[in-house]
């Protein structure tokens, strides 16, 4: 199950760098979100309904940034 997720640390033994690139590695092949959303079974419509609320976030924060300031006299 590697599918070239390894990392081999050279004759220099710098293991910060070769941790990174391990790092970099998972981010890449999303891994690690893949067990993430696997930890707990969530309901399609409570997916949903959680997308749906983080889309009404987004709006209303695009729609603050828009506002103009209010007047101070």
């Amino acid at each position: 199950m590697s599918n070239g997720r390894k990392v081999i640390v050279g004759q220099d033994g710098n293991f910060e760098k070769a941790l990174r690139k391990f790092k970099k590695k998972i981010a890449e092949s999303n891994l690690l979100q893949e067990v993430r959303d696997r930890q707990e079974y969530v309901k399609p419509t409570t997916k949903r309904k959680v997308e749906k609320s983080k889309a009404k976030s987004r709006w209303k924060k695009q729609l603050r940034e828009q506002e103009l300031p209010k007047k101070l006299y």
